[in-house]
Order: structure tokens, then C-alpha cells, then sequence
């Protein structure tokens, strides 16, 4: 079966920055989409960022440049750093993937998902 574990979560302070991993494993994933979701305290599941089929990375709105997501293939893990984290940036990280053709970043989009990884931003 397909699993999807995410790392690299934990406290942290304002201002700081961290990088977060998730390791994909159950089938080859290069023609796929995998991205970056999150989860605030009592909201919904939102889209981050991503890459596509054709691994072009794509970026909800309200990233406005503090995110970023990179991958290495070779080792079937998506990468997502993010900088001057907030403390309106805690929340699960939950890393998803698409297998089907096609690509889209709504929650229900996705076929599969890890079990998320906490970020909690200190003021």
C-alpha cells in the first residue's frame, strides 16, 4: 500500500523557519502529484503548495513567498520549507498525493494521504 509519513515538525519560534519531509513509499511515484496541505486548529483541510504531473509546483494564494516545495526523486520524498513562520502558521502538515491523471489541490482531490506532522509556532 501507499505510505506517506511527514517529518521534520515540532515547536519552534516567530520568525523562525523549518523544513518539513515526506517520504513516499508503495509504488513508483514520477508520474504523480504530491503536495503540501495544513490543518489550523478547528478549520479545514487547506491546500500549500504542490507539483504536478508534469512537476510544476503550484502555490495557494496566501503562501506569498514563504513557502517553498522541492523534491528528490531519487529518493521518492517531497520537501517543504517554510520561513518567518507565524503564529497563525500552526497547524498539521499533512502531505497528499494524486495518482490519478489529471491535477488538482482540493482535499477530496487527493488519493492519498500521510498522517501529518504538528507545527507549532511560538510567539
Amino acid at each position: 500500500q501507499v505510505q506517506l509519513v511527514e517529518s521534520g515538525g515540532g515547536l519552534v519560534q516567530a520568525g523562525g523557519s523549518l523544513n518539513l519531509s515526506c517520504a513516499a513509499s508503495g509504488r513508483p511515484f514520477t508520474n504523480c502529484a504530491m503536495g503540501w496541505f495544513r490543518q489550523l486548529p478547528g478549520e479545514e483541510r487547506e491546500f500549500i503548495t504542490g507539483f504536478s504531473w508534469s512537476r510544476t509546483a503550484h502555490y495557494a494564494g496566501f503562501v506569498k513567498g514563504r513557502f517553498t516545495i522541492s523534491r528528490d526523486n531519487a529518493k521518492n520524498t517531497v520537501y517543504l520549507h517554510i520561513k518567518y513562520l507565524k503564529p497563525e502558521d500552526t497547524a498539521v502538515y499533512y502531505c497528499a498525493v494524486r495518482i490519478r491523471s489529471g491535477t488538482r489541490w482540493s482535499e477530496l482531490d487527493m488519493d492519498y494521504w500521510g498522517k501529518g506532522t504538528l507545527v507549532t509556532v511560538s510567539s
